[in-house]
């Protein structure tokens, strides 16, 4: 098949988005590849579709695994057959789906960067009959970007397993120091970016200075109309935000990655679907969520740098429809960004203690643990040995990029069986166990595959089917284990962390201080490019386009800054108007500010407010300290 039907049987489409037709001709073409699209610009069609064309399976590395799963169920939903390798799963588990990527028809392998640590993984993908190696969120390989993770400089690794393969970089936001330095960590054969301008015409950045966050909050939803995202700073906050919001009459939900997981995809479904118009979260929310109408996405903190701004500004809008971005500000966002910059950087001696705290919290000795995968809850770690979460998620990360331990997100994986004895051992087992045949029969009429590879089961509708409760099915998989008659892996929903290397003590615990100061440094540099976002009077979108290395961009002439350029040059008597429409307002009634600012029809909100303090110092307009009078 044509790329052209491959896009068409599979995608329905009948034609290609802006260069993915040149990146997909790229990696037909044999050649390495790197390709910035903006944040739903479809890169997954870029790798998915050529592998369809080509011959052999197609390795997909991610750092999300909530996005790779539901990237595997969406490419089976299609009738193509794909599968991921991600943490929780256990070594006989993974053996089988390995052996099934080099034996049977899989088309797509995801798989996680810390996965790709595992000798295990390495030898068998050597076996593979591999067409191409797709790198989702390139940007992570590079210390210069703004998520760098430590496990994709593995990547290299996998290179040399197949090197004639063609690499397809994939990411949404980098400069042009990380866009070389990717094509350097991938050991790209020669330069060949593709690159679409992170211009969006339809998207309005707006930076709104109010002290009252939640007040400008409220006055965007009443005046924005649809579907719209608000990002806030930790979890507390998502769930009191998202009431404060149905308050106001609004449906609203919160999101956060501590949910479990199907109720995650509960809330997300119901958003998508638009049975719940505002979704407020952190910035769990959003990687892989293909909702085109978003209206409005608000930031009600300071992001931690402009490339994750842009990408989560940037879900607003993909339908090309005018979108708004907000930047809620007050003066206290500096001394945020500026505390959490402190906090990210903790002194050897602190990440010394988090990792010697890790010991003790798995009682591990000296010398042992290597290899060990384990779950792992941050909170209740930090309450044990009294620290603080952001200083010692900083200690996780410089530990992992020194290859002490890997910690990898939480996720959610069903519960799995497999029968694991021979079709006829398992007959004569029936016989012989008579109480167990009804089950057993059950199972074999309910999963299909189930002698070949562990299959997702949900033990409430083994219940509900077999008559019995959840807990005695539970007990009954549980036996027919001890009796070596299946494997039960039961489902898991936490964070886990592995250790690389055996237990060190203090004086073989060596910490990479140069990396630290290295990272600091680009830290500090982030930090100051979102202040001066914020305070900056020049074009919004001239200053985002610069940063990204497109310093010749026009204004976009629909930013609060060009839209405040345009009123003070054609709009000279806007202030006597406001002035006019106040007298008017308060020479029949008593208002509060609130109710007199949004009673005004001319200018905007800091305009009427100026207009107002002007009348005050003036003496016409009076106030008892709630109402204004004249």
């Amino acid at each position: 098949m044509t790329i052209y039907q491959v896009l068409n049987k599979y995608w329905n489409y009948d034609s290609f988005r802006p260069l993915q037709e040149e990146i997909i001709h790229s990696v037909l073409n044999r050649k390495d590849t790197l390709a910035l699209l903006p944040t739903g610009g479809g890169k997954s069609i870029c790798f998915q579709v050529p592998a369809m064309v080509a011959e052999g399976i197609c390795i997909v590395v991610s750092p999300l695994i909530a996005l790779m799963k539901d990237q595997v169920e969406n490419l089976k939903s299609r009738g193509i057959e794909a599968v991921a390798i991600v943490s929780g799963m256990g070594k006989r588990e993974v053996d089988i789906l390995l052996d099934n990527c080099i034996y049977g028809n899989i088309k797509f392998l995801y798989v996680s960067p810390e996965r790709l640590l595992s000798e295990l993984v390495r030898e068998r993908i050597s076996y593979m009959n591999v067409s191409l190696i797709a790198i989702d969120e390139a940007h992570c390989i590079s210390q210069w970007g703004y998520d760098f993770r430590p496990p994709y400089l593995q990547l290299a690794k996998l290179r040399e397993l197949h090197p004639a393969v063609p690499v397809l970089a994939l990411t949404a936001t980098a400069t042009e120091r990380v866009v070389e330095d990717i094509q350097d960590k991938l050991l790209f054969r020669e330069k060949n970016v593709f690159r679409k301008s992170f211009e969006r015409k339809n998207l309005c950045y707006v930076v709104a200075a109010d002290e009252n966050k939640y007040r400008k909050l409220f006055s965007i939803a009443a005046n924005i109309k649809g579907t719209g995202i608000v990002y806030v700073r930790n979890r507390r906050e998502t769930q009191e935000v998202a009431r404060l919001l149905r308050n106001e009459g609004y449906t609203a939900d919160f999101y956060h990655a501590g949910l479990d997981t199907p109720l995650r995809s509960k809330k997300q479904e119901a958003w998508k679907k638009n049975e719940i118009s505002i979704i407020v979260a952190t910035n769990a929310f959003g990687m892989g969520i293909d909702k085109p109408d978003v209206r409005f996405v608000a930031h009600l903190g300071p992001p931690e740098s402009l490339e994750a701004y842009y990408q989560e500004a940037g879900r607003a809008g993909r339908d090309e429809k005018k979108s708004y971005a907000v930047l809620l500000s007050n003066a206290s966002d500096k001394a945020l960004l500026e505390k959490r910059l402190e906090l990210s950087f903790p002194a050897i001696d602190e990440i010394k203690f988090v990792y010697h705290s890790l010991g003790n919290y798995y009682q591990l000795a000296y010398g042992a643990g290597e290899g060990l995968i384990l779950e792992f809850d941050i909170g209740e770690f930090c309450s044990r040995f009294k620290l603080d979460a952001v200083k010692t998620l900083a200690a996780l990360k410089f530990l992992e990029h020194d290859e002490y331990i890997t910690v990898t997100e939480s996720v959610y994986l069903p519960s799995r069986v497999k029968i694991a004895v021979a079709a006829e051992d398992l007959y004569r087992f029936q016989i012989e166990h008579a109480v167990y045949d009804p089950f057993v029969k059950l199972l074999l009429r309910s999963y299909g595959g189930i002698f070949e590879q562990y299959v997702p089961v949900r033990e409430h509708d083994i219940a509900r089917r077999s008559g019995k409760t959840t807990v005695e099915v539970v007990q009954i998989l549980q036996k027919l284990e001890e009796l070596d008659v299946l494997s039960y892996l039961k489902q898991t929903d936490k964070p886990q962390i592995q250790f690389l290397k055996p237990r060190a003590d203090s004086g073989h615990l060596f910490i990479d201080t140069k990396y630290i100061a290295e990272r600091k440094q680009i830290m500090t540099t982030q930090v100051k490019a979102v202040i001066e976002y914020t305070e900056t009077k020049k074009c919004r979108s001239q200053m985002l386009l610069a940063y990204f290395d497109e310093p010749d961009a026009p204004k976009c002439g629909v930013c609060d800054v060009c839209l405040e350029e345009k009123r003070e040059a054609g709009n000279s008597d806007t202030f006597e108007v406001i002035t006019y429409e106040v007298i008017q307002q308060l020479s029949s009634q008593h208002l509060t500010l609130e109710e007199l600012i949004s009673s005004l029809h001319t200018g905007n909100e800091k305009e009427r407010l100026a207009a107002l303090r002007n009348l005050l110092d003036a003496g016409k307009v009076k106030t008892d300290g709630s109402r204004y009078y004249i």
